[in-house]
């Protein structure tokens, strides 16, 4: 394991972007799987690090601890997005699981009892952390598992608004929304109108 104090980061490009590194809430059976000469690579980087850990501490010391713990996470970041490659095909098989359970979800109206869909109850039911699934998602489809539930979402909401008379407050209460004007918004984000305008935009 490798640990440092938050402090020895803070002042730096890496300590503004640290959260950048999706990997550090993935589980432990998202667990990075490496090939000899990725282990090489990292065991490299970490003999750096043990190297400057051994000297005497001087103006580049910590600058280049940072560097090399950089180095370490930039290539974890290589390795993730190959393993995300290499293992497509069982992911396009969660990719149409998710799609399933979203759909079952509203189908079934859960949001009534459960609220709307979540990205962490959307992991849980396929057994992966949210940040995992967001990144699987977006190498696969360009678009994160929020984004995956707001299409449903809208495609459910385009629906009740050709073919319902219920007021914009009453759908959004519908598909789990506590507060119709977060629906409102989320709508115009999505589609680029208000649901009142599209509804009303829309031919008789």
């Amino acid at each position: 394991m490798l640990f440092f104090h938050p402090d020895l980061i803070r002042k730096s490009a890496l300590g503004q972007h640290i959260d950048d590194y999706h990997f550090f809430s993935y589980d432990v059976h998202e667990a990075l799987h490496l090939s000899k000469n990725e282990e090489e690579i990292l065991n490299d980087c970490i003999h750096k690090i043990q190297y400057e850990l051994n000297q005497n501490i001087d103006g580049h010391s910590q600058r280049l601890l940072i560097f090399n713990i950089e180095l370490l996470l930039n290539y974890c970041n290589r390795f993730y997005e190959r393993q995300f490659h290499t293992r497509s095909d069982h992911h396009k098989d969660i990719i149409s699981q998710i799609d399933r359970i979203i759909k079952d979800y509203y189908k079934e109206n859960q949001q009534l009892e459960i609220g709307a869909l979540t990205v962490p109850l959307l992991a849980d039911k396929v057994s992966l952390s949210p940040n995992y699934l967001s990144d699987l998602l977006r190498k696969e489809t360009g678009r994160n598992a929020k984004e995956h539930i707001h299409q449903h979402i809208i495609h459910l909401a385009k629906n009740k608004l050709l073919n319902s008379s219920d007021s914009i407050s009453e759908i959004a209460y519908d598909l789990g929304f506590n507060y119709p004007h977060y629906f409102s918004r989320l709508f115009k984000k999505q589609s680029g109108m208000t649901p009142q305008a599209y509804r009303s935009d829309l031919p008789n």
